[in-house]
């Protein structure tokens, strides 16, 4: 079985690689990133190529399923810019998949790709929150898809939709992704706002990529919820960061996050606020019944892999997942644009 893995270098794909390459009925893996890790495993090549410009079929060719993983976050201050890459190179990855005549197609998508709710399963609806790049661009790749399976009926296709995922080499790429050179050093942390309605689904990062395997392989297609319990509340959060919980308000939040923003204090836009306040919980019963997915950690310990790494300046040998290069990095990231840059 060969196996094209788009997004190859990232926090998922590293470990959707690995998942992979254990598994002795896939004979050839192919990462596709736009820039090439320092190592390589026993059944993995890598190319490098960019989704928005470059030929993907050439690559497809062959192959028994692509997983689509590719996504770029920032620049968040460049919508255009995250549109082309995550939009268009989207449409541009599902179209080689079509002429490369592959029989399966994998898909990233996100609880973020959902409408405002409490407790849903997959039928929910996939609008997402306008008010972010990030909810616009997964709610419009999931119409493009309502569309290419009804013009693809024989391509079987899978649209994982995950919480957010962790794990201890991605902790530096998240901290740069979504909170910025400024954060505090964990055990530094004194307080952690305690916002009405914001809850937290969490799975390790080796969970997301067994669930990304299983579907790669077993003749499953539609959504998948995927998550690991509990429900994580801020209480929770901060017990686990050993910090106090201080009450605050919706409003004061959303004011804070758009001041720190407009200073250029943080990458992340106010609408990724948004998101968090209004996406539903999950039901992950189809995950666990249907694909057969269980995960072996909890949200919990999810979380402290994740602040263990945070600790440790953990990464790895690609260029995503590049470990914590001290106050000099922090230092660059300040230079060269908060949020501005791929």
């Amino acid at each position: 079985m060969r196996v094209i893995v788009v997004g190859a270098t990232g926090n998922v794909g590293t470990s959707v690689v690995k998942a992979l390459e254990s598994d002795p009925k896939i004979t050839s893996i192919v990462g596709v990133a736009r820039r090439l890790p320092g190592s390589r495993g026993e059944k993995t090549t890598y190319r490098a190529a960019d989704i928005s410009t470059d030929d993907l079929v050439e690559i497809f060719s062959g192959a028994d399923v692509v997983i689509h993983l590719g996504w770029l976050f920032h620049p968040m201050r460049n919508p255009v810019r995250t549109w082309r890459n995550n939009v268009l190179g989207g449409i541009r990855v599902f179209d080689a998949v079509a002429e490369a005549k592959v029989p399966a197609l994998v898909y990233a998508s996100s609880v973020g790709a959902y409408s405002p709710g409490a407790l849903v399963d997959e039928n929910w609806p996939t609008d997402g929150w306008p008010g972010a790049p990030y909810g616009r661009e997964k709610a419009y790749l999931e119409r493009v898809l309502d569309v290419f399976e009804r013009d693809h009926p024989g391509i079987r296709v899978v649209r994982m939709r995950p919480g957010f995922i962790f794990k201890r080499e991605a902790s530096t790429q998240q901290r740069r992704l979504f909170v910025g050179p400024f954060a505090p050093q964990p055990g530094r942390i004194p307080i952690v706002p305690d916002i009405d309605g914001l809850h937290l689904q969490i799975l390790h990062t080796e969970d997301a990529a067994q669930a990304y395997h299983l579907a790669a392989t077993r003749p499953v297609k539609g959504a998948f919820n995927i998550a690991a319990e509990p429900v994580l509340d801020m209480r929770m959060v901060a017990d686990l960061l050993e910090a106090r919980l201080v009450p605050v308000p919706a409003p004061l939040a959303r004011a804070f996050m758009a001041a720190a923003y407009r200073l250029r204090l943080i990458p992340m836009t106010p609408g990724m606020l948004e998101i968090a306040l209004t996406i539903p919980v999950m039901d992950t019963s189809r995950a666990r019944e249907e694909l057969g997915w269980k995960p072996r950690y909890d949200a919990q310990e999810a979380i402290l892999a994740f602040v263990a790494g945070l600790r440790e300046g953990a990464g790895t040998d690609t260029a995503p997942l590049r470990p914590e290069e001290g106050l000099k990095g922090r230092a660059r990231e300040v230079t060269t644009g908060i949020g501005q840059r791929p």
